[in-house]
C-alpha cells in the first residue's frame, strides 16, 4: 500500500526510484523490495511492482547503495532460474546484490497466480532443495542435482556473478530444523526475530549451534531483523504526522499495530536488538514514497549504531 496515494502507475516508478536515489545518497548500506505479487496482508487492486524486475531497474538507477529483497518467495521462481536472474543482476548492480529467498507463506497470492499450494513440509523440503541448486550454480560448472523437487543437468550460467565468492545469499525465516540449518551451510545473512530481542536471541543462539555442529564460522554470518518504524521529531504530533503522510491504511489504530513511532522509541529498539546479536537492522518507513525527508531522518537516528 505504499504507493496507494498516487494514482498514475508511471508517477509511482518514479516516487520508487526517488527513494532509493534518495538512499543512494546518503550513508545507507542497502535498500530492500517485496517479492509479492499483490498488497500484503491483504490483497487489493492497489499497484505492487514486481520484484525481480524492479532490482534490476534499481540497480541501473543507482550508483553505490546495495540492492536486496526481503525476501524472494522460493516457488514463484525455479531456483535454477533464480540463480540465473541473480547472476544477471548481481553483474548489472556491479556486485550490489543481496540476494534474498525464503520458503513463501502467502497462500493466496501463491493461489490467484496459479501455483499449487503445498504442504509446510514440502515447501521446506522445496526450500532446502532450492539453496543447494542456486548456491551450486552460482560456484560450480556443469553443476548437477537430482532431488525429491527439483534437479539440473550441468546448466550453463554464465556470467555467475561479480562478488565472490558469489553473490551475497540472504536467507529469512527463523525455523530452526530448516532455515537456520541452511543459513549455517549457506547463507551469508539470515533476517530472524521481526525485531524482538528475546526471539532473536534464542534463534541465534540456535544459528550458533548448527554453526558448530558444521563446522562454520558463526561471527561471518551477518544477523539481521527487520522493524517498522515511523520517524518523528521529539515533541511533535506523531497521529497528525502519520495522518498527512501515510495512505493505505484504515485508521491510526491501524496504522500503530506494531509500529515503533519517534525517534526515541526507534533508536531504543535498535540499541535492544543489538544487544540481543544483531548486528545489521533493516527499516520499513512507511510514507517515504511521499516524504523523502524520513529518509534522512530514519538515516539520523541509526547514525549512532554504525
Amino acid at each position: 500500500m505504499d504507493l496507494a496515494g498516487i494514482a498514475d502507475p508511471v508517477e509511482q516508478w518514479e516516487a520508487m526510484t526517488a527513494v532509493a536515489k534518495a538512499a543512494d545518497a546518503g550513508s545507507w548500506d542497502s535498500i530492500w523490495l517485496y517479492d509479492h505479487f499483490h498488497t500484503v496482508p491483504e490483497p487489493t487492486s492497489e499497484t505492487t511492482f514486481e520484484c525481480w524486475t524492479s532490482t534490476a531497474a534499481l540497480a541501473r538507477d543507482t550508483s553505490r547503495v546495495n540492492i536486496g529483497q526481503m525476501v524472494g518467495c522460493n516457488g514463484y521462481r525455479n531456483p535454477a532460474l533464480y540463480a540465473k536472474i541473480a547472476s544477471t543482476v548481481d553483474v548489472a548492480s556491479h556486485g550490489r546484490l543481496y540476494a534474498g529467498i525464503g520458503a513463501g507463506w502467502y497462500e493466496h497470492e501463491w493461489r490467484a497466480y496459479g501455483y499449487p499450494w503445498p504442504e509446510l513440509k514440502d515447501r521446506m523440503g522445496a526450500f532446502r532443495e532450492a539453496v543447494q541448486v542456486i548456491t551450486g550454480m552460482w560456484t560450480q560448472d556443469a553443476f548437477e542435482f537430482k532431488g525429491k523437487y527439483y534437479s539440473v543437468d550441468k546448466p550453463y550460467n554464465e556470467p555467475k556473478g561479480v562478488r565472490k565468492p558469489h553473490p551475497s545469499l540472504w536467507i529469512g525465516g527463523g525455523g530452526e530444523q530448516v532455515t537456520l540449518k541452511l543459513v549455517a551451510q549457506y547463507g551469508d545473512a539470515c533476517n530472524v526475530g521481526f525485531g524482538a530481542p528475546e526471539v532473536i536471541r534464542s534463534k541465534l543462539a540456535i544459528l550458533r549451534e548448527h554453526c558448530d555442529k558444521v563446522g562454520r564460522n558463526y561471527d561471518e554470518i551477518i544477523k539481521s531483523t527487520s522493524l517498522n518504524v515511523f520517524p518523528v521529531a521529539p515533541g511533535a504530533d506523531a497521529r497528525a504526522a502519520a495522518t498527512d503522510r501515510v495512505r493505505g491504511y484504515r485508521s491510526w489504530e491501524d496504522f500503530a499495530d506494531g509500529m515503533l513511532i519517534g525517534d526515541d522509541q526507534i533508536a531504543e529498539r535498535i540499541s535492544a536488538v543489538v544487544d540481543a546479536g544483531v548486528d545489521y537492522v533493516i527499516l520499513y518507513v512507511p510514507g517515504v514514497a511521499y516524504d523523502l525527508d524520513l529518509v534522512r531522518r530514519a538515516e539520523a537516528i541509526t547514525q549512532q549504531f554504525r
